[in-house]
This record gives structure tokens, sequence and C-alpha cells, in this order.
């Protein structure tokens, strides 16, 4: 049987790397993409001891040429688009970067299986960003998107390319729509790894103070390892569709802070809630049926969020520099 052959952009993250691991673990050729070799970073491959199972090359998804030419040299099984401009609240600083690259960046992707006339599956990393204001919780496939930041826009419009090109052109296409999963590979600007790592820097004296916007909204979390499971199990489908990856269940953003405050013996007072950090609009509430991933993918994930922080805080802590 021959080695199956995976292309992931944005492979240096969280989920890049997480998944780059579990394809290797299936034996897989991974083709990792990078804008720029000059700017990679290895760090998140080296304490996943993957870096020698990853090849990497350069590759600007701006580039339709550039992407023509990895794909005829690699002829992929798999094409896992984890690349985009991820931060909502840039988003709102950068609107015109943030819609331009998260949205052309799919279309050139797409764009180009078409032509080429590959059999290559596609998973689109989408975000539950994009139902914004809903009526109803807990959001499922069936949710109406009502995106409340020019990054949820982006993620929006990514997703109809996709479901286009799939009813159009009967490309295979995901939309994997993952709530908001965490690890110790997760970058320092978002929410949930600030709050541990300013929280061990506050208890090694070395800040005084957590300061944080609005937290008084609940999020669907979860652990990012597991996620990555279901975006691979996704493309292993007889057919293509949409799944939402998530935990069912939702937490207060201050309640997070409490139990790693409470875990980590740091004093209420050093939390700061800053009002010039709120978000021109915010999402209330958040939460996902993962019914349809758990039925027809096989899913499995049952984690509390609180037995994930102790995971998370424990490596952190492990592994501070």
């Amino acid at each position: 049987m021959n080695q199956k052959v995976a292309i992931i952009s944005g492979v240096t993250g969280q989920d890049g790397a997480y998944l780059a691991q579990l394809l290797g673990q299936q034996n897989y050729k991974i083709i990792g993409l990078t804008r720029s070799s000059h700017s990679l970073t290895n760090k998140n491959f080296l304490y996943l001891g993957i870096t020698s199972e990853i090849t990497i090359e350069e590759c600007d998804l701006l580039d339709f040429s550039s992407i023509i030419k990895i794909l005829l040299k690699y002829k992929p099984d798999e094409f896992y688009n984890l690349a985009a401009q991820s931060s909502v609240g840039i988003s709102f600083e950068q609107p015109i970067g943030t819609l331009n690259y998260n949205t052309q960046s799919v279309l050139n992707i797409v764009e180009s299986v078409r032509l080429l006339q590959l059999d290559t599956k596609i998973y689109q990393a989408s975000s539950s960003e994009m139902y914004g204001e809903v009526k109803s919780l807990p959001v499922n496939e069936r949710t109406p998107l009502h995106p409340l930041s020019p990054y949820a826009i982006s993620k929006a419009s990514s997703y109809w390319i996709g479901v286009n090109y799939r009813e159009s052109y009967k490309l295979f296409f995901v939309n994997g729509v993952l709530f908001n999963h965490e690890s110790y590979l997760r970058s320092p600007n978002f929410f949930v790894k600030k709050v541990i790592r300013t929280s061990l820097e506050i208890k090694k004296g070395i800040k005084s103070e957590l300061r944080v916007g609005n937290i008084d909204v609940k999020r669907d979390f979860g652990y990012a390892p597991d996620y990555v499971q279901a975006m691979w199990l996704s493309l292993q489908q007889e057919k293509s569709d949409d799944y939402l990856i998530c935990s069912g269940n939702s937490i207060y953003l201050r309640d997070i802070i409490n139990y790693t405050f409470d875990y980590l013996n740091i004093s209420s007072d050093k939390l700061i809630e800053d009002p010039t950090l709120f978000r021109p609009t915010e999402i209330e509430d958040m939460f996902g049926d993962n019914s349809k991933a758990k039925q027809v993918l096989g899913w499995e994930y049952e984690k509390s969020f609180f037995d994930v922080l102790d995971v998370l805080i424990e490596e952190e802590d492990k592994n501070y520099k």
C-alpha cells in the first residue's frame, strides 16, 4: 500500500504540530508549508519530537502559482488548511488584511485542486466565531451564521467557498468548526495561555497583575490534541461534510481565572478588569453540539475543562523559562 501524503499549511502552530504528530503515527509523508523558511520556527516540532518527520516547503497561499507548484510536486491525498490570521482582536485592527488572507488563500487552494483535477481531500479550519449572535444554544451544523468580527466574517466566507466547491465541483471539502481548544503549544496571545502564563509570572514575582477585558462571557473549551484527531477522522470518510468539534459545554472566562488563581494560590486582587480591552462586539455565550462528530466520525470526547486546566497549568509550570 502506497504511503499517504498530507500537506499541512499553518504547520508550525498548535494544531499543525499536533496534527503532524498524529499523521506521523499513521505513517504519512508530511509536507509542512511556510510562507518563508527564514522566519520558520520549529519549537513546537522540537517539543513533540517530530522535527525529522516533516518536510518543509515554502508556499505563499496568496500566490496561485505557488500552490499549483506544490500540488504538482506532491499530488497529496490530503490537504489540511490551518493557516490564517487567527486573532479576533487583531482582525478589528487589521480587517482588510484578515479578510484578504483568510478568504483568498482558501479560494486559491480549492481552485488549484479543481483545475489540476486532483483527488485531494481538503480540510478547512473553520471557527465557532462564525456563528456570532445566535438565537438558541447549543450551536449545531444547521445554525445560521451571524459573524461579529472581521475574523469571523473571513471564516464564514471561507466556509461558504468550500461548500460551493463541494456542491458545484464535487471536491472533497470538509469544514471542521473547532471551538476553542487549548494546549501548552497555544500561542501566547490567546486567552487561556495568557491567563496561565501571567498567573505563573505573578506567583514567581515577575509580574504584579493579570489585566483582562470582558470576562463575564462564556465559551466552549477543549483539549487540542484530542481535537486534531477529529480533523483527521473527517478526511477518512467516504463523503465530505461539515462537523462541529467541541466539548458541548461552556464556561465563564472569569471561572477559568478564578480556578487558575486558586490552583496557584494567587490573591484575587491581582486581577484587573480593564474596559479599554473590551471588544467592540462580544458573544455572551457559545457552546456547540458535538453529536454529529461523535456519531459519524466515531470521535470521543468527555473531558471537563477544569481537568484540562490541571494539565495545562502543570505543563506550563514544568516548562517555564
